[in-house]
């Protein structure tokens, strides 16, 4: 087995709220790759959705499969190959923890086109941007708030917002991609689903789906995982807890990024003392499932960065895991990215965190420490990129018209350290 090589393209099946099929989530293939992708630039403007069928041993994916099995570094997993998000790659999950038991069958039952028999058993399905919240990392592709929000303020141009367009894929979503969950449900081929949005306990197809596989018993035979805001655990008749009594493995990505003020700064729609009730009602799961059943899930901002200390400290009151992820700047306008702050602010705040933390750390908490040393060493925008300034000046233009339009009782100056503070008033 090489080290390039992730089970996700024999196990696994991913569609974008856009309704686009990738490896996964964390892949980033563009236009050039196929037609369906909207969100790339300089794609195709129509709407063009293929059935899981058409997409499992297409060209594109039969040519994935047969450059991993050949040892080649895919380009579409810079992601995973060069840690971008995360020190704990979706690949190491997929290979060493999900599905290392199937690297034979992905041997055996893959030929020298890299065609495969193989069916996906691993699902996310993201069914729809709906979502409650509009958090500063996110934008409209994954939240409805957030697309609301800019039709409201701006005329849309991306192709996925035109309203003929956003009539198709919502029809997509419906007809093709709730019946294709569906039919894995019926014949019982799921092994692990992801709910994801969006927000996804908002879905109603989500509670249904998971009604049915607690009835029919296939359950105790599934992982189920979440990326959820946590802001309800109950729908209807229906109770999240109650259900994931019932299932193989559970893990519960309870997204915050700071906790109190700073954290409803961050994610607008979040109400601190809601979040932790929910949290702190599912810690029972803890007790069968293990320490990754119910986690904070982590993407660390800039304002996220000065209440991280914070943050550790809740999360050692609470004796439970944190995942980490980092909000990734394709441009210099995003300074929610910590990285936007200059290497002569953030090296000194970060050796002061660690100095904090170092003696008050425990197993569960070392992601804190390792994440800070990572984010140390990546380049700050003024490494990165060569227009960074200009990029800056726009970014901090978004921030306080967001600030304006959202009536925040908080600033993004307010939440910095004296010499961060410094750096702002100058951009």
């Amino acid at each position: 087995m090489t080290k390039h090589l992730c089970t996700a393209p024999w196990t696994h099946t991913y569609v974008s709220p856009q309704g686009e099929r990738r490896l996964c989530c964390a892949s980033r293939e563009d236009a050039k790759f196929t037609k369906q992708y909207l969100d790339s630039g300089g794609g195709s403007t129509d709407f063009n959705p293929v059935s899981l069928e058409e997409h499992w041993n297409s060209d594109y994916m039969k040519d994935i499969r047969k450059r991993m099995l050949a040892g080649e570094a895919i380009p579409q997993c810079v992601v995973c190959n060069e840690n971008v998000l995360n020190l704990h790659t979706y690949r190491k999950y997929f290979t060493e923890t999900l599905f290392p038991h199937k690297i034979q069958d992905i041997l055996d039952n893959t030929d020298e086109t890299g065609h495969t028999t193989m069916v996906p058993v691993s699902y996310d399905y993201r069914l729809s941007n709906l979502c409650n919240f509009k958090c500063r990392m996110c934008g409209d592709q994954l939240s409805s708030s957030w697309e609301s929000e800019n039709k409201k303020h701006t005329t849309p141009t991306d192709a996925w917002l035109q309203p003929n367009t956003r009539r198709k894929i919502s029809n997509f979503q419906v007809e093709v991609l709730e019946e294709e969950l569906q039919a894995a449900v019926d014949q019982k081929l799921i092994e692990e689903i992801y709910w994801v949005g969006g927000e996804p306990l908002m879905f109603e197809k989500h509670w249904t789906i998971m009604q049915q596989l607690v009835d029919s018993g296939q359950s105790k035979n599934v992982v189920v995982r979440y990326n959820t805001n946590l802001s309800r655990t109950k729908y209807k008749n229906y109770d999240l807890y109650n259900m994931l009594d019932n299932f193989k493995n559970v893990n519960i990505c309870a997204s915050i990024d700071a906790i109190g003020d700073i954290g409803e700064y961050v994610r607008t729609g979040l109400k601190w003392p809601e979040f932790l009730q929910n949290f702190y009602d599912g810690m029972f799961l803890i007790d069968k499932y293990g320490q990754d059943a119910i986690v904070f899930d982590v993407t660390l901002t800039t304002p996220g960065l000065f209440g991280l200390k914070d943050m550790f400290d809740k999360v050692t009151e609470l004796d439970v895991k944190s995942y980490f992820k980092f909000t990734y700047a394709f441009d210099p306008t995003k300074i929610i990215a910590p990285t936007a702050l200059p290497k002569h602010i953030t090296i000194p705040y970060c050796q002061e965190l660690i100095e904090y933390m170092e003696p008050r750390k425990t197993w569960k908490t070392q992601i804190y420490i390792d994440s800070l040393k990572s984010l140390m060493n990546r380049k700050s925008f003024d490494e990165e990129f060569i227009n960074y300034k200009e990029g800056l000046k726009r970014g901090k233009n978004q921030i306080l018209f967001l600030e304006k339009i959202r009536e925040q009782k908080l600033t993004f100056r307010e939440i910095l350290n004296e010499p961060a503070k410094e750096w702002w008033d100058g951009i």
